[in-house]
């Protein structure tokens, strides 16, 4: 089984996001986004296999250490090759921090095949469109429909979580970062 540990937004910030996914199914381009039961997130890392008691309490431990961080996401971005629309955030110090310091706290588990999520390679996306069993015409109204929709946001990342990769998605744990 795939895992993946995801930095989730407060809750203003997340439905803001939720609105290009919701234009693109509600203009017919794709369902896909609803279909997988995700939420708006920034994926840290991703493993092929973890024993799951394990990884929730290291995350358990691992969050107790993390404070409220803020999230910008300043543009709009396309994997042409997997075509997926993503909102690129600002990046800054404390998440490179974060996404190194939650590799070492996971230390052991199977990340062959993620080689993209780990630190110093990591491609940090915020996913708002999973698109490639869609077709490509599709695929380019979507691009248009987010290129005319998107704007910069502010707000903050307040909770990160433990989910299996599966169709749809399960989200296992989540756990809350502190406040300064």
């Amino acid at each position: 089984m795939q895992y993946a540990i995801e930095l989730y937004f407060d809750k203003e910030t997340e439905n803001k996001l939720w609105e290009i996914p919701n234009a693109i199914k509600e203009a017919g381009f794709s369902t896909k986004y609803h279909e997988w039961g995700t939420r708006p997130h920034i994926t840290l890392a991703c493993f092929s296999d973890v024993d799951e008691k394990d990884a929730a309490q290291r995350l358990y431990a691992f969050a107790e250490q993390q404070s409220v961080m803020p999230a910008y996401l300043g543009s709009l971005a396309m994997f042409t090759d997997t075509k997926v629309i993503f909102a690129a955030p600002v990046m800054r110090e404390e998440m490179y921090a974060m996404q190194k310091g939650l590799h070492n706290a996971m230390e052991g588990f199977d990340t062959k095949g993620w080689e993209w999520y780990l630190p110093g390679r990591w491609v940090p996306h915020c996913a708002l469109a999973l698109m490639s069993e869609d077709a490509e015409e599709n695929y380019f109204k979507a691009c248009n429909l987010a290129l005319r929709r998107f704007r910069k946001l502010a707000g903050k990342f307040t909770s990160i979580g433990l989910v299996k990769i599966s169709f749809p998605v399960q989200e296992l744990c989540t756990f809350e970062l502190k406040e300064k």
